[in-house]
């Protein structure tokens, strides 16, 4: 009998918490700035940019396709350089001041 009960409080318990207590600050509050998410983006555009050119280097590609994608991503890593423009006032970041020292490949 006892162990009923204390199944039943426990699902009672389980039920109130899942439902009724609210969410502390930390899941409203983001775990990453917004610069971070933006640069985070800029990677994987430009990795997807060195896949999309090791790709069509093997035959994976016609040159149209190639033009079309990279015009694509080339857009859109030109967006999220903006929005990270935007993000910091137009101060260079650390991560833009070193991007900017090196050669294109």
């Amino acid at each position: 009998m006892w162990t009923g009960i204390a199944c039943a409080l426990l699902a009672f318990l389980a039920v109130f918490l899942v439902f009724f207590v609210p969410e502390g600050a930390a899941h409203e509050a983001p775990h990453r700035s917004r610069l971070d998410q933006l640069m985070e983006r800029r990677d994987v555009v430009y990795e997807n940019l060195r896949d999309l050119r090791f790709e069509y280097r093997a035959g994976k590609f016609s040159e149209k396709d190639y033009e079309e994608m990279k015009l694509a991503l080339e857009t859109e890593a030109a967006r999220v350089l903006a929005q990270m423009d935007s993000a910091t006032g137009g101060a260079p970041t650390a991560a833009t001041r070193q991007a900017a020292g090196r050669t294109d490949r």
